[in-house]
């Protein structure tokens, strides 16, 4: 098999706010909210970069689809790292985060791995990373 991830989706109790939190508060770039005209359909996307999309999907909805139990949401099961070029864009982005409504759970910091990060939770508890690595290359 050959990998290839092309879309994170992220089950939202409320896709209006989800929607705002990225679109408006962290930037990114969106159509809003399509497929409202079918049932279950209403969903957002975000292009991230290359082939990768984030979508927001009303929880309900993604466990119909997947046909899985709605659970409680759990935020210590999975991270979403963003890394990017320098320690400025990681307190950078924390700080965008957190202006339009991100908990931080972990303020940035050096890391023993030799890098540089932290973390905050979206308005649904999603755990992001953001991230300086300075073994990595990334493009701006």
């Amino acid at each position: 098999m050959k990998p290839r991830i092309k879309v994170i989706t992220l089950g939202v109790a409320d896709l209006e706010r989800a929607l705002a939190f990225y679109r408006d508060g962290l930037g990114l770039p969106t159509e809003g909210i399509i497929g409202t005209e079918f049932e279950d359909g209403a969903v957002v996307f975000f292009n991230m970069n290359d082939d990768l999309i984030l979508a927001l999907y009303p929880r309900p909805a993604l466990a119909k689809d997947a046909n899985v139990p709605l659970d409680s949401p759990s935020s210590s099961e999975i991270s979403i790292g963003h890394i990017v070029g320098s320690k400025e864009k990681v307190d950078a982005i924390m700080q965008l985060a957190q202006k339009a409504g991100a908990k931080v759970t972990d303020a940035a910091r050096d890391r023993f791995w030799g890098g540089y990060s932290g973390y905050f939770q979206d308005p649904d508890g999603h755990l992001w990373e953001i991230a300086w690595n300075p073994a990595w290359e990334v493009e701006d």
